[in-house]
């Protein structure tokens, strides 16, 4: 089988200043959620001069073995996600220009994209791992970086030449903000990975399988929006009542939701409600 696969990961191009544009392979201006490959041309624009930088990730397609044909909707749906994620990193890197100190782009965007990149790649390798041979040392790809122009000073705003990079987590599903100079420093939210813990899915269950693993990724992150964009607000219990309470009895029903649909055919797997509690690591 061939090893080419929709290049979903690609980089984000901004534009500083008057320059010119500067075309890569792949590029996308930061902020634009377009789909398909696009190349962009000389000039400017209100949006692209207030772009901070370019975010670079490394293309997880191009790294992947051969793919079986049995794992193909699941790898290809989550380099979608990989590409989705890109995006909403490159809108929030152009929205919150001027925010923050400097650590804020980091702790605020760069961890965050890092953590959900790395259970993506997760589901990527365990779903090819079902067939064939687990790939391994894919989570080297998690982490992107800030390229020339995207540096934060001590107000927050981008200085050319900076280049910061995100260190992907040690394992789970995670998402959240970082810890920084305190504007921004809401933690991380951690929650146990479900599908390394699921048993052999029947192929009657995949679809719906799958589409309840991709509503728990969209769960976590948007409760890891709903952390920063909350920062401040209600007292100590606020994190748990208003944000971890709520995710964990989402997470339940979809996790629930995943044992009956392999139930149906199959042994229903015992004991998975115990990944339904996500927890806030300070």
């Amino acid at each position: 089988m061939s090893r080419a696969l929709p290049k979903y990961n690609r980089r984000r191009v901004a534009l500083i200043g008057g320059a010119a544009a500067v075309v890569l392979s792949g590029a996308v201006i930061a902020g634009s959620a377009l789909a398909g490959e696009t190349s962009h041309g000389s000039g400017t624009d209100a949006r692209t001069l207030a772009a901070p930088g370019t975010i670079s990730c490394p293309d997880v397609a191009s790294q992947l073995p051969a793919v079986p044909a049995s794992a193909r909707n699941e790898v290809d749906r989550n380099l979608a996600l990989l590409d989705t994620q890109l995006q909403e990193a490159d809108k929030r890197l152009v929205d919150t220009v001027g925010q923050g100190g400097p650590d804020f782009v980091q702790n605020a965007i760069l961890g965050p994209l890092a953590d959900k990149r790395k259970s993506t790649i997760d589901r990527i390798a365990t779903s090819i791992g079902r067939t064939a041979d687990k790939p391994q040392g894919l989570d080297a790809l998690a982490a992107c970086a800030l390229n020339a122009g995207g540096g934060g000073t001590d107000d927050g705003t981008a200085t050319p030449g900076d280049t910061a990079t995100a260190s992907a987590p040690a394992s789970g599903e995670t998402g959240g903000g970082g810890a920084g100079d305190g504007t921004g420093a809401v933690g991380t939210i951690s929650c146990p990975d479900v599908a390394s813990q699921l048993p052999a899915v029947p192929a009657s269950a995949r679809n719906e399988v799958d589409r309840n693993l991709a509503l728990l990724d969209t769960q976590l992150q948007e409760a890891d929006k709903r952390l920063v964009d909350t920062v401040g607000q209600g007292g100590p219990d606020f994190v748990q009542n208003a944000i971890l309470g709520p995710l964990a009895d989402k997470r339940k029903s979809t996790i629930d939701r995943i044992a009956t649909s392999i139930g149906r055919t199959a042994d229903k797997p015992q004991g998975l409600d115990a990944l339904a509690a996500c927890a806030l690591d300070e």
